[in-house]
């Protein structure tokens, strides 16, 4: 492999050119480096050169960020928020609650977020997607007590994430400039609108009148908080890398893209 390489770099540098040949047939002989010669089935492209690598990969890594000297501000506030509220708070949530609560706490906001889930599938019309989340709504809302277990999930039916900014990408509504917001993290102009548009819905359909009851109970809200920053994974900083703002920046981006077109 050693040896192969070194041939390669010594090509590109040449600037040689070789012809595509018949590779070798089988039973030939090898020879002495044990290959039967693959590079002469190859062709290079001399113009092909490192400056126009570095221009694909700037192209692919650019995102529209016109507010990107305010999204890095917010960005390091959430950094530290995260850093010294946060974190602090879902581990002394982590501590004083066993994990059977916890995860009851969780399954009943995932079975809650279902409802837009819902309403965004029908809104694309994905038939299948709108049958598995009402399903899922139905088995956990009964046999899961209101939500606090999830045996949709042991039936068959996992989680299946839509929201309304996806919806507004599924109609050709442009993402818009990229945005961080304070807290929630990484958006852009049409997922925040989408953002809003669910949070409405939510308030309006008021399921298993959690909406109404929030109003008068702020800790709900709270608790919801929490628990939405518990089962995030994502941690700032864990890239150890100073390009940490664009990988997530780009992360988000492409993954919206595929969220949409699936």
């Amino acid at each position: 492999m050693t040896k192969t390489s070194l041939l390669l770099a010594m090509l590109l540098a040449s600037g040689a050119t070789y012809a595509a040949e018949p590779v070798s047939a089988p039973g030939v002989a090898a020879e002495a480096d044990g290959f039967t010669e693959p590079l002469k089935a190859l062709k290079f492209n001399a113009g092909l050169d490192q400056r126009e690598f570095e221009r694909s990969t700037l192209d692919a890594l650019n995102v529209y960020d016109p507010l990107e000297s305010v999204n890095r501000r917010i960005y390091h506030f959430n950094y530290r928020f995260d850093e010294w509220v946060f974190l602090p708070v879902v581990d002394g949530y982590r501590y004083v609650t066993p994990q059977f609560v916890r995860s009851g706490v969780s399954n009943f906001f995932s079975n809650l977020g279902d409802i837009p889930n819902l309403l965004n599938s029908l809104l694309q019309f994905k038939g299948q997607r709108s049958m598995a989340t009402t399903g899922r709504l139905l088995l956990n809302t009964t046999i899961g007590i209101a939500g606090l277990w999830d045996p949709a999930t042991m039936m068959g039916l996992p989680k299946q994430s839509e929201d309304f900014g996806q919806t507004l990408g599924f109609y050709g509504v442009p993402a818009g400039p990229y945005i961080m917001l304070p807290i929630l993290g990484p958006s852009n102009l049409r997922d925040t609108g989408g953002l809003v548009a669910d949070f409405a819905a939510e308030q309006q359909i008021n399921f298993l009148n959690v909406a109404e009851v929030s109003q008068d109970h702020p800790e709900l809200f709270l608790l919801r908080s929490i628990d939405r920053r518990y089962v995030t994974t994502f941690r700032y900083g864990q890239t150890n890398s100073p390009f940490e703002y664009e990988k997530v920046r780009y992360v988000y981006t492409e993954a919206r893209k595929l969220q949409i077109a699936e």
